[in-house]
This record gives structure tokens, C-alpha cells and sequence, in this order.
């Protein structure tokens, strides 16, 4: 069983200054200087002391990215994962610390995905024995998200690990990226097999502690959050352009990102979605273009995915589509294109070397 529990908005997503939370103090562990680096990426650092603060997540994931180029540390997000507390995430907190499980603690991370991160989608697998959490970035900038994708997965560890206490660890943990020189905080971490260049990102758990019953949780305190957080999500609205955005990140790997399964998949049927997105002005068509383009560039730029496999993760079939169709969108083959991309990046006089895919053996290891 499959279902979406995760929303994302656009490239114009924001996230809560909570996303920047030890953010100043990684930074100049590492030998930097956040306030100048803050005020380069036009932030005001004083305004970072108010976590409810929305805060542009573009603008939020290249800092990271840069904040890890310049210092060399390549594991910059996961040490700023590492020291989040369940208080983090601001009046949703109490709320969910008291849910009977981690099945329903994502629940309310979805309910009120507008109040935590725009930039996060996220999709439960559930088979009899194993929980896959699978989370993808929907913030469209410059480089790579490593960075990004490792706080993103970080931060959900850490909310799974405070509703079941400091002794669990998950099966494994996966990231699509290839492994960064340094894993000592990774291992530090997780306390679990740690899985690169994977197929999604993500963690998996056992189904058993998925609906295993959080014993410090109060119904009664409970209750109380959610009618005082309820009064507070009515000033945020969405946008359901943006959530079929997040649903078309999530649904185009398995070839179900059709108007009808997105529209399914919203809880919506097809005329009600179509009406409501000529009232802000999109149609899915577009939404489905653009998200295709934005991953399109995501992957192609990295040589381990092979075209083939990039073609079928944008719902193409055939390949020969799928290149028809990024010539239209790009001018050039995928082919040209990413030699292009990796020439241009490669240092003078030296050739990129090609890396061979990790196997993966059945529970998640490297091998």
C-alpha cells in the first residue's frame, strides 16, 4: 500500500526560519562566517531567532550548498540535522510528541505541511513487513541538493527517533547522491546501514515499530495542540498548483503522474482540479512540463544515472520520446547536453572519470 503524505510548492516554496536552526553555529564550527554569508543571501540573521519566520527555500538550499563548497565540509545539512530537537518545529511540536504512533505523527506532518516545509514531499510505502519513507526536494536552484536532501532526511530521522525514543534506528537510511568523503558523522548519526546512490531518499523501518504505540503520549494534550495549531493554519493558504507539483514529484517515478491519478491522489476529481488551477491561473499540462524540466536537469548533470533510466523516471517509455522531447525543451540531445555540463565543470587538462553504480544487497547495505 502506497499514499502520498507529503506536500511541496514550487521554485516559490518557503520554509520556516527552523530550517536554519544551528545553521550559525555548523558554519563557523567549520571556519566560516555565517553573518557574511547570511547577508549575501540577502537573510537577516537577526530575524533568524523567530523559527515562524517563511523564508525562501531556494534561497535557504543554496546557502547550504555554498556553505558546504566553501568549507569543504560535506556533510554540512546532516550537522545541522544532528543537533535538531522535536522543539524545532515550533507549536506543532507538543502535537507531535503526543500522537499514538509514527504512522500518525506523518499524518500530522502532512495536515500541516503548509506550516513546516513547502520544499518537502513525501511518500509512504508499507508492505507487511517494512516502511519505506521516500522524501524529495521540490526547491528549484542552481547545483546540486545534497545538502538539502541530507538535513531533509535528517530532520524526519530525528522526529521518528523522539516518538520512539533515543534506542531506535532504522533498517536503512538512502540517499540518491554518492557517499561524500567524510561519512563519520553519517555513521554517528543514523547507527544504521547508510545506503548511497539508491533509488530514492529516504528511510526504511520496520512496520512493527511504524504503528509501535508511543507510550509518553497524551491524548488529552493532544487534542489541546491541535485546536489551538487549527487556529493558526487558517491564516496559511495554499495552493493547489502546488500540490499538484508535489504530487507529480512523487507520482512521475512510477508512471502514474496523469491528470487522473494526481487529481485521485488530491482527493479531488478531474473537473473540480482543472477548475481550481485556471483560478490560479496554471494548467497540469504546464505543472507536468515544468516539473519534468527541473528534474530533467537534476539528473542528466549527474553521470551515474544513465539516459535510459532518466527517460523512464519522467514517464517516458521510450527513450526516442523522451529525447524528442528534451531537444524541444533544450535545444540539444540529452546526450550533448550532459557532456556539455560535465566538460564544463571538469577542471582544465583532466577528464571526468566515470563512476560504477553500488549494488545494493536486500537490506539496504553497500556491498
Amino acid at each position: 500500500m502506497a499514499k502520498l503524505i507529503g506536500e511541496l510548492r514550487p521554485s516559490g516554496a518557503f520554509v520556516r526560519a527552523a530550517a536554519l536552526t544551528n545553521y550559525v553555529k555548523v558554519a563557523s564550527e567549520v571556519g566560516l562566517t555565517p553573518s557574511r554569508l547570511l547577508r549575501d543571501a540577502h537573510l537577516d540573521a537577526k530575524a533568524l531567532s523567530s523559527i515562524e519566520i517563511r523564508l525562501p527555500a531556494a534561497t535557504v538550499g543554496s546557502l547550504l550548498e555554498k556553505s558546504a563548497a566553501l568549507s569543504g565540509c560535506s556533510n554540512f545539512g546532516l550537522r545541522m540535522a544532528e543537533s535538531r530537537r522535536l522543539s524545532d518545529f515550533g507549536t506543532i511540536s507538543l502535537l507531535l510528541m503526543h500522537q499514538p504512533t509514527v504512522s500518525h505523527a506523518m499524518a500530522i506532518v502532512t495536515r500541516y505541511q503548509n506550516m513546516l516545509n513547502e520544499a518537502l514531499a513525501m511518500r509512504i510505502e508499507e508492505s507487511r513487513d517494512l516502511v519505506l519513507i521516500k522524501e524529495e526536494l521540490v526547491a528549484d536552484f542552481p547545483g546540486r541538493k545534497t545538502q538539502s536532501v541530507e538535513l531533509l532526511v535528517g530532520v524526519m530521522y530525528g522526529l521518528i527517533r523522539s516518538v520512539l525514543g533515543e534506542k531506535w534506528n532504522a533498517l536503512s537510511v538512502h540517499f540518491v547522491h554518492a557517499a561524500p568523503g567524510d561519512l563519520s558523522v553519517h555513521r554517528r548519526f543514523f547507527r544504521a546501514p547508510v545506503q548511497f546512490e539508491s533509488e530514492f531518499n529516504g528511510i526504511v523501518c520496520s512496520a512493527s515499530d511504524f504503528h509501535k504505540p508511543n507510550a509518553a503520549a497524551d491524548p488529552v494534550l493532544a487534542q489541546y495542540a491541535e485546536r489551538y495549531i487549527d487556529t493558526m493554519q487558517s491564516e496559511i493558504s495554499g495552493s493547489t498548483a502546488n500540490d499538484v507539483r508535489r504530487a507529480i514529484y512523487l507520482l512521475l517515478p512510477i508512471s502514474r503522474a496523469s491528470i487522473v491519478h494526481v487529481a485521485s491522489t488530491l482527493g479531488l476529481n478531474i473537473r473540480t482540479l482543472q477548475r481550481r488551477l485556471a483560478h490560479e491561473g496554471a494548467e497540469f499540462s504546464s505543472l507536468l512540463n515544468q516539473v519534468r524540466r527541473e528534474l530533467a536537469v537534476r539528473y542528466i548533470a549527474d553521470r551515474r544515472h544513465s539516459i535510459t533510466r532518466i527517460a523512464g523516471t519522467l514517464g517516458y517509455v521510450e527513450l526516442s520520446s523522451f529525447t524528442r522531447w528534451f531537444i524541444a525543451e533544450f535545444g540539444k540531445s540529452p546526450g550533448k547536453w550532459r557532456k556539455q555540463e560535465i566538460d564544463a565543470r571538469a577542471p582544465a587538462g583532466i577528464a571526468p572519470r566515470r563512476r560504477r553504480p553500488g549494488k545494493v544487497t536486500r537490506g539496504g547495505a553497500p556491498r
